[in-house]
């Protein structure tokens, strides 16, 4: 079986130096917000060109902190790709604002830019982009409009550590970026942990009380804030795996480049490759499928691993039952016909021909 993602495999690759980042924490006798924390803020925020990076929890809270401290809650909206993975949008609905679902395009599967404006209300106050897969939001008119109505722009950038736009990394393009290090991330943890970068003073300084009980001095709560920090040893190992990030990115693009020249099946939709100034960093590398479920059990029975990324879109979720009947049918394809072929760093071109071959003999 060639699986969809060998994590135990990656992380082997640091093995040593994993386990010697643990035992310099264990032997440290510091265990909360502690050197780790404060030397991987400093190299993950120079790696994204930011003046600031605040370790926290994951990559829901660090959503969800930069909402609240730039006070954007009850009443605000704030406008977010309707195909995303639900946290980006649990965020703004845990701050009491709206989230107002923007169509996102077929060929990009990001958030359609030229869609946004007619969503903006008076009581707009953000955009979130999302840069899904790891594949980056064509910014110039998101930006435009931003500066138009006044409005910030926060990254999700879950999936997207590394990638580029006009020669600035994401996390880089906006007012504040949130980023996830779940461990299958390109940068991935051993366990939940998360940061936001951003070049805003007084923001930084506001997210580093806000993640600690909303105190910057031990006992004294200026905010009513939240336990978001990120931890000492998942900064250790998050330190350990940083300085390779970049070469894997390459390998990714490398494993990318191969599935896009030579999957020639014309079953099979192929992501398309940003007209914008953009690298990618593959996070998942998608096709859309009509028949998926016939193509996936295909690819299972010729022993090959796929993942659904995502299976039902927000709107359709339970959780936000008051949108069930409401109609955004280029995320409803989307997300009935997408599917995630086997794509890692430590994946071998053996297993990517064999994919590809398997891929290109489907017959529907």
């Amino acid at each position: 079986m060639i699986s969809f993602l060998d994590i135990k495999k990656i992380n082997n690759q640091y093995e040593e130096e994993l386990k010697q980042a643990a035992a310099r924490v264990i032997d440290s006798g510091w265990y909360i917000s502690g050197e780790e924390v404060e030397a991987f803020e400093q190299e993950f925020a120079a790696y994204c060109g930011t003046k600031h990076c605040i370790g926290v929890s994951n990559g829901l809270d660090a959503l969800k902190l930069i909402l609240q401290a730039y006070e954007i809650g009850e009443g605000d909206e704030v406008i977010v790709p309707s195909n995303t993975y639900i946290a980006s949008i649990l965020a703004i609905s845990q701050v009491g604002a709206t989230p107002i679902l923007v169509e996102p395009s077929l060929e990009t599967c990001n958030i359609n830019p030229m869609l946004i404006e007619e969503k903006i209300s008076p009581n707009t106050k953000a955009i979130l982009v999302v840069h899904l897969y790891g594949r980056v939001v064509e910014m110039s008119h998101v930006l435009e409009l931003a500066t138009k109505y006044n409005l910030k722009v926060i990254e999700d950038a879950a999936q997207a550590h590394g990638a580029k736009y006009n020669e600035k990394r994401v996390g880089n393009l906006g007012d504040a970026a949130g980023f996830s290090f779940y461990p299958g991330k390109n940068l991935g943890a051993l366990g939940d942990a998360g940061a936001i970068t951003t070049n805003d003073d007084a923001l930084a300084e506001t997210l580093r009380a806000y993640r600690n009980y909303g105190s910057h001095k031990k006992y004294e709560n200026i905010y009513k804030g939240f336990n978001h920090r990120l931890d000492e040893m998942q900064a250790a190992f998050l330190r350990v795996k940083l300085p390779n990030l970049e070469q894997e990115n390459i390998m990714r693009r490398h494993l990318a480049e191969m599935y896009l020249e030579y999957i020639k099946n014309p079953l099979i939709k192929l992501p398309s490759i940003p007209q914008h100034k953009a690298e990618c960093v593959w996070h998942v590398f998608t096709v859309r499928v009509e028949n998926r479920g016939k193509f996936q059990q295909f690819l299972s029975d010729k022993g090959i691993q796929t993942i659904i990324h995502y299976p039902i879109p927000p709107h359709q979720q339970v959780a936000y039952s008051e949108w069930n009947k409401l109609s955004y049918p280029k995320s409803e394809q989307i997300h009935s016909e997408i599917i995630s072929l086997p794509i890692s760093p430590v994946q071998s071109e053996e297993e990517m021909w064999k994919v590809i071959k398997i891929v290109n003999s489907y017959e529907g």
